[in-house]
């Protein structure tokens, strides 16, 4: 599957007592990333029914990353099984890896807030 990428704005508030982004920061990152990468395949009508929530993040920090860089998060997903997302993002300077993320996610009714299967038509959006 080909990869989503996302631009990222590093924010003052991300930068700690060491002169970096916070580790925390890249939480942030990866939650607004996989969301884009959802809002940008599924159809409007499928975003609008459906949260999502994240269930787990492994995170790999590679280096660090700094306020003016410019940064990317690549987004893959690697498979949809009944709602649960799995996607692997890669943070970005340039060629350099500063974090390696995996991550499972739960899809949501947005009415409920339940658990909602993701329906094979839809899926099928992210095989593209």
């Amino acid at each position: 599957m080909s990869a989503h990428c996302f631009r990222i704005g590093i924010d003052p508030a991300d930068i700690d007592f060491m002169g970096h982004v916070n580790n925390a920061a890249y939480l942030k990152w990866v939650q607004a990333a996989v969301v884009s990468h959802w809002e940008k395949l599924a159809p409007a009508e499928a975003v609008a029914k459906h949260l999502w929530v994240a269930l787990k993040h492994e995170i790999t920090y590679r280096k660090p990353a700094f306020l003016d860089d410019e940064v990317i998060a690549q987004v893959v997903l690697e498979k949809v099984h009944g709602a649960r997302a799995f996607y692997e993002t890669l943070i970005k300077r340039g060629e350099e890896v500063l974090a390696e993320v995996k991550s499972s996610w739960c899809c949501l009714d947005a009415t409920t807030l339940r658990p909602s299967r993701i329906a094979h038509d839809i899926a099928a959006h992210f095989n593209r």
